[in-house]
């Protein structure tokens, strides 16, 4: 792992998870649509991979900012619903972003990990590398607020 977080252990409520997680993140349009594919599951910690595309950059060739915060968005969001009961569903409700470098390179690699999961409030916080000729670089930073929803006939996992 290249960033600098550190996952503490952490128990999932649903032995079932991983397929779960992965399940509800091919149900993605936004992510199939911009190519992002889940590289990594485990309990409270989600990482996701995408390549360089020229439709996802902005005017100086860099992935666009919107693009870097979709797919981080992602990876905290499915980070925390790992730790999530089967019963229920998962929304962000807030998240702030930092962007620290420009996003250039021909992969992005977003790392979300649970700092302090909650029966109905989940703190999560991520990371955007860009992998550029076999550099790492940090590119943006994220702080993301999820809520658990249960019971929602309007809502699927």
């Amino acid at each position: 792992m290249t960033s600098a977080m550190q996952n503490p252990t952490f128990t999932p409520k649903n032995s079932d998870f991983e397929a779960r997680v992965r399940a509800s993140f091919a149900r993605q349009g936004a992510m199939t649509t911009m190519g992002a594919t889940m590289t990594r599951v485990a309990p409270g910690e989600v990482e996701i991979e995408l390549p360089w595309a020229p439709g996802l950059t902005q005017q100086h060739g860099f992935l666009h900012g919107g693009v870097v915060a979709s797919v981080l968005d992602s990876a905290c969001g499915f980070a925390g619903f790992s730790l999530m009961p089967a019963d229920c569903a998962v929304l962000t409700v807030e998240f702030k972003i930092n962007f620290v470098a420009p996003a250039k390179g021909q992969r992005f690699r977003m790392h979300g990990v649970v700092i302090k999961p909650g029966r109905t409030i989940t703190l999560v916080e991520g990371r955007a590398w860009s992998l550029d000729h076999g550099r790492d670089q940090l590119i943006a930073t994220m702080s993301c607020t999820l809520m658990a929803l249960a019971g929602r006939e309007n809502i699927q996992d």
